[in-house]
């Protein structure tokens, strides 16, 4: 890739909070954005900041600075959005720090510099966004969690999911964890599976990579890994059809195998993500 190939990364950060991306690393996702090594011409986060908690919370607004001055570390422009609370005739108070006006308009107006933009959302608001970026002739790429629109899903030029990217969603109770090494915790996709043998295999993203394009991980050059699954390894709620749907996430541990010289197996496989729940 061209050293002079824009990318400008937009990140609805409240959507991604609230829909599985809790806790999600900006460091490792502008890692992501720069894969194929183009220029980052546009880190920006859209995020909630509630001033009126904070003038009573001295924690809250503690915690809050302190996590944005950890991204703006790693190169992003943070645009916080204030928390607004609205009353209604039955007295109940809702918040509301919607960002995706200001989003979609930066995105516009940058778009004339840009190659290539990168999405972090799930929300089907940005449809149009997203066909007039095309337009003007960006590629745009989108990462998303749970909830994440389908027609948006369709319209990008490319879809990922935030949880099977290496690191970028932390587990939680592995915090020394090495993703892809023999003993670690990932996350992958099931490519195959017999029900009348009992066995399948696994799919994990291993490394950050311009290739991710080549799917298969028979080729020298790609970015992923096969991992063999038993059927005694799987929990009692993935059942065959969540198995046999390429959307179903799955979270298990690696481990080499004691059958095949350099071999992978999984263990304890777990639903992390499902399009059925």
């Amino acid at each position: 890739m061209s050293s002079s190939f824009r990318v400008g990364v937009f990140v609805d950060a409240e959507n991604v909070r609230y829909n599985g991306g809790y806790q999600m690393r900006y460091d490792i996702l502008r890692r992501f954005a720069a894969r194929e090594g183009g220029v980052l011409q546009r880190l920006n986060t859209y995020m909630a900041y509630d001033a009126e908690r904070a003038r009573e919370d001295y924690e809250y607004k503690k915690k809050a600075h302190a996590y944005q001055q950890m991204v703006r570390d790693f190169g992003w422009k943070i645009t916080a959005k204030t928390v607004r609370r609205y009353t209604d005739d039955n007295g109940n108070v809702t918040t509301k720090a919607n960002a995706d006006l200001d989003m979609a308009v930066d995105a516009m107006l940058q778009a004339n510099r840009l190659d290539q933009v990168l999405l972090v959302t799930g929300d089907g608001d940005f449809l149009q966004v997203v066909e007039a970026l095309q337009n003007t002739g960006c590629r745009v790429e989108l990462i998303g969690f749970k909830n994440v629109s389908r027609l948006l899903q369709q319209r990008v030029d490319a879809f990922y999911s935030g949880f099977v990217i290496p690191d970028l969603l932390p587990v939680h109770y592995e915090p020394r964890n090495e993703w892809g090494k023999p003993g670690s915790c990932v996350r992958g996709v099931c490519t195959k599976w017999f029900p009348d043998k009992g066995y399948g295999f696994l799919r994990v993203m291993n490394q950050i990579s311009p290739n991710l394009w080549i799917t298969d991980p028979r080729e020298p050059d790609s970015p992923y890994i096969s991992v063999f699954c038993h059927a005694n390894e799987v929990a009692d709620e993935v059942t065959e059809d969540l198995l046999m749907n390429r959307e179903t996430v799955l979270e298990f541990y690696v481990n080499e195998s004691e059958q095949k010289d350099n071999g992978l197996v999984a263990n304890n496989v777990r639903l992390a993500f499902s399009v059925n729940r």
